[in-house]
Order: structure tokens, then sequence, then C-alpha cells
């Protein structure tokens, strides 16, 4: 055998002795962690907390939103403004808050998921995005007591049947959330559907922070 076949022959043997060597430790490399397809944000608010588990997987760029006002403090200092009580059965309704169009505070409006792509559904305790027409949510968002499934995306139903944006639920808190819809409301404040619903006394969220 020449002298330069063996000189190839030992180059092979020393490149094959490489990537042995360098398997174990790219075995070892820990893989990437996996996001939680939840994560939780604590509201504080004047009345008391109320703990929020967001459905990141199932509601991505709904929940991404409300994380990026979550992470920039937007959402610190403004208020649960509304509540809307159901006709005979007041114990039941919605509280809504937000920024309320403060152009200091609201970031671009996102595009609408249904609740027929995510698989959520207003059922007590659930929190969704408030809306105008499809893809015009930004900050404000609601919680609803007892449910309202009527508020779901129906394609059955003509017109706007997207319904609103359900992106996760109340865990601990819920008797915060009845005491704010308890609340005295304005008989004047407040226009259209909103009219009657506006807090006399509007509720504080003092911070709103990740917490798991």
């Amino acid at each position: 055998m020449s002298h330069q076949s063996l000189r190839r022959l030992a180059l092979r043997a020393f490149a094959v002795a490489a990537l042995l060597a360098a398997a174990p430790a790219l075995a070892q490399t820990p893989a990437a962690p996996t996001p939680a397809a939840t994560v939780k944000v604590t509201l504080t608010t004047s009345e008391g907390p109320i703990v929020l588990e967001l459905q990141r997987e199932k509601a991505p760029i709904t929940t991404a939103n409300f994380l990026r006002y979550v992470d920039q403090k937007r959402y610190d200092g403004v208020t649960f403004y509304r509540a809307s009580k159901t006709p005979n059965a007041p114990e039941f309704g919605l509280i809504q808050g937000g920024a309320q169009n403060d152009p200091a505070r609201v970031l671009k409006p996102i595009a609408h998921e249904p609740t027929t792509k995510t698989g959520l559904s207003h059922t007590g305790g659930a929190i969704s995005m408030g809306r105008f027409n499809p893809g015009s949510a930004t900050s404000d968002f609601f919680i609803v007591v007892g449910d309202m499934t009527y508020m779901d995306a129906n394609p059955a139903l003509p017109g706007d049947n997207l319904g609103f944006a359900v992106f996760g639920k109340v865990v601990d808190g819920m008797d915060t959330v009845r005491k704010i819809l308890a609340a005295p409301t304005s008989p004047t404040k407040g226009e259209g559907v909103m009219k009657g619903e506006i807090l006399a006394k509007p509720v504080k969220i003092i911070t709103a922070r990740r917490t798991g």
C-alpha cells in the first residue's frame, strides 16, 4: 500500500474517532424547553386578587396580546369600569376592564380568534376580549359570571357571527369578580348597550403580573 493510501486511511479513521467522541456530548445537549400550554396572571385589584389561567396553546394570538399588556405594565392603574347584570338575574352577567382607548396604553388591534377555532367557550369564569368589528380588539377584556355561550361564534347565524374571543378563565378570585359585578352602577353614564352599566365607582387594577 502506498504512503498516500495509508495517509487517506489514517485521516478517515481520525474523522470517525472524532464523530464517536462527539456523539455523547451531542446526546447530552438538553432540548429547548417546550412553552407551557397555559400561563397564569394575577390581577391585583382594589377589591381583591383575580387569578387567570390563559390558554397560550389554544388561543395564541389573544393570549400573547394580553401578556404584552401585562409585561409592559399597561394594565397597571386601569380599571374595571363596567358591570353588565343579566335582567331578572343580577347575580349573573359580566365585568369589563381595560385601557378604554387610552392612546398612551393601547397597542395595535389583533386578529380575531373565534371559539370555533380555539374550542373554548363563554362558560362561567371565562375571560374574553371586547371588540367592535372582528379584528378590532386591543386592551379591553371581560369576565363572565355564569354561562353565556350565546357569545360564542355561531356560523349558522347571519351577519357578524364570529362571537368574542375567549382566551382563558378565572381559577381563583371569582368572589372578587362577583363583588365587582354586584357594585352599584350609574343610571346615566355609558352609551348604547353600556348605558346604565358603568360602575359608579370603577375598581382599580393595581397590578397585573405573570404568576405561573
